[in-house]
């Protein structure tokens, strides 16, 4: 099983990394399942705290926000837009996927509801799983508890979220790395069988 977590201090970083290593990994030819923020929508809020997601690979984008009106510093999140997603990425199949991103382990999958199920179905079927997680606070906590300590946490970075994740999407279910479809096993690997 490979899951990891990345978090970034900087609002909005970890939304905006996770979306961009999405898009170069179904660039070089990756099936993807889950869901990314929409880059290219713009915050009516000064706070940034309306939101859509792209569900991966090809959509919908789904606005998960709800508008409480000017002044309203209540949760905006739209619990009936987080089920449409769920249900979204739940029909599509994660028979042939590569790698499951979410964007965030948020206040929903805290709470048992959410993409908890499918975390659940990519990681029974081997599938590798990226997770944003709040650096700190409630979601954190549940996050940690959910993953039992086996979550690797990654640097929010690109080179480093996209290296972890052509790793794990290469590994076979066994844990063991299929050097096949990097097209040759590393000489010193090579030279340690020798040795055997």
């Amino acid at each position: 099983m490979r899951i990891a977590r990345v978090s970034s201090k900087m609002r909005g970083e970890t939304d905006r990394l996770l979306a961009e290593v999405a898009d170069q990994l179904r660039a070089g030819g990756s099936s993807l399942a889950g869901i990314v923020k929409d880059l290219g929508h713009t915050s009516a809020y000064d706070n940034g705290c309306d939101m859509k997601v792209r569900v991966l690979p090809e959509g919908p984008v789904i606005e998960i926000t709800q508008n409480l009106g000017a002044g309203s510093d209540a949760c905006r999140l739209d619990p009936g837009a987080i089920a449409t997603a769920v249900s979204t990425v739940e029909s599509s199949l994660l028979d042939k996927v590569d790698l499951f991103i979410l964007n965030k382990f948020g206040p929903e999958e805290a709470s048992g509801r959410g993409f908890v199920s499918v975390i659940g179905k990519a990681v029974e079927q081997g599938i590798p799983v990226l997770v944003g997680v709040g650096v700190v606070g409630a979601s954190r906590e549940a996050f940690d508890t959910f993953a039992g300590g086996l979550a690797e946490t990654l640097a929010a970075d690109p080179d480093t979220i996209r290296e972890w994740c052509l790793a794990a999407m290469s590994e076979d279910q066994d844990g063991e790395i299929d050097w096949a479809a990097w097209g040759d096993e590393p000489a010193q690997r090579k030279t340690d069988k020798q040795l055997l």
